[in-house]
């Protein structure tokens, strides 16, 4: 159910400043938008955040409001968890609702989720100019749905905002027009920097029984080429449990899959620990002192790179290969993940490490420029 907080419905909320209206709803969302809702503070205009609820679990949303120091939000769309096109179809429902009662200036959606997708073709359609956080990224693999998320997102966004030099190519061959284009860095890299000196190591390390001073690895698995298919998760199960044999390893585990997993005798290894879900700054502080991270996940990718944690990335793309280049990245099979985990555990973290231009903690005052610009304003 659509949940309004501080706002009369059926109001403007702004009065005769432009309204820009931020679409979050799930995880990876929440760190990016951050550093712009923050940055567009200084211009003349109001801001709208939506969560549309796409992650309800309390570790997967709230707590990261919370941590990241942005507002609660002003709509709660509520739609849960389901398929993919009934949960779509839900988000659309409730933003066109939304953008008919309070019609925004500008849209901006964040990353590659079924909400950004959902926002994006209810604004196109409704003629709101739209920015899209995250532009460009392309696995060129369309059995992910991430990836078709993207691609739909791009074609009809008015401003196209890239983290990477490679993202501008793949727009420019797509036939994006140069102007709508904006090589703005990465606004999850400006909340990891904002957090890293202050993240507890030790602290969570302990509390979910694990000595920081050891080697310990941290994996993120979820994606539906590793836990849908039986063939697949009874691969996983072995190849991680050959990870453990070497070094506890840590997973905080997604909830989806992880009855597949569980079936499959997952949690069957002394050095195995599942954990539930955790916040940003635990998740971070695990990560920041792991031997090595394994992932199936985008954004785990770019944290690894900025931290120099080596990052084992269990697919055979990645819509990131930035992270690879500039980074401390590599993709992984699973039949050769044990040893590479035994390859990095030798070789110990690097001293010094490539990270990407522009990964430097200014992206949200960059994109902040680019939204405010093409709304015609300047700094109130």
């Amino acid at each position: 159910m659509t949940t309004f907080h501080g706002l009369q419905k059926g109001s403007h909320v702004s009065g005769s400043q432009p309204l820009v209206v931020h679409i979050t709803g799930a995880r990876p969302n929440f760190p990016k938008a951050a550093p712009v809702i923050a940055a567009l503070r200084e211009f003349p205009l109001t801001q709208l955040l939506v969560h549309t609820g796409q992650h309800y679990d309390e570790k997967m949303s709230e707590v990261f409001f919370r941590q990241l120091g942005l507002p609660e939000p002003d709509v709660n769309l509520g739609v849960g968890s389901g398929a993919h096109g009934a949960q779509t179809a839900a988000i659309m429902i409730g933003l066109e609702e939304l953008f008919t009662d309070r019609r925004p200036d500008l849209v901006v959606v964040y990353g590659d989720v079924n909400s950004t997708v959902a926002a994006a073709v209810v604004a196109v359609k409704m003629g709101i100019p739209m920015a899209h956080v995250e532009a460009g990224l392309r696995s060129f693999d369309r059995t992910m749905p991430e990836e078709i998320n993207r691609l739909l997102t791009d074609r009809i966004s008015d401003l196209l905002l890239v983290t990477s030099v490679d993202a501008i190519a793949h727009l420019g061959h797509e036939g994006a027009a140069a102007d709508s284009i904006h090589f703005v860095g990465n606004p999850m890299i400006d909340t990891l920097l904002r957090h890293l000196d202050s993240l507890d190591t030790e602290g969570v390390a302990a509390a979910v029984g694990v000595d920081a001073s050891q080697p310990y690895v941290v994996a993120t698995l979820h994606r539906p080429g590793n836990v849908d298919d039986p063939a697949d998760v009874a691969e996983l199960v072995k190849s991680v449990h050959a990870v453990a044999d070497q070094v506890p390893v840590l997973i905080p585990l997604h909830p989806r899959g992880r009855g597949r997993l569980e079936e499959a005798g997952f949690m069957d290894h002394p050095q195995l620990s599942v954990i539930d879900p955790l916040g940003y700054v635990e998740f971070l502080g695990l990560v920041k002192g792991a031997a090595a991270v394994v992932t199936d996940s985008g954004g785990v990718q770019e944290e690894t790179t900025v931290m120099g944690v080596p990052c084992l990335t269990l697919r055979p793309n990645t819509e990131r290969p930035v992270t690879i280049t500039h980074g401390t990245n590599q993709l992984v099979r699973r039949d050769t993940l044990p040893a590479a985990v035994a390859e990095v555990l030798a070789a110990g973290r690097q001293a010094t490490w490539p990270v990407p231009p522009l990964w430097d903690g200014h992206a949200g005052p960059r994109i902040a420029e680019v939204l405010a610009g093409h709304l015609g304003l300047t700094r109130s």
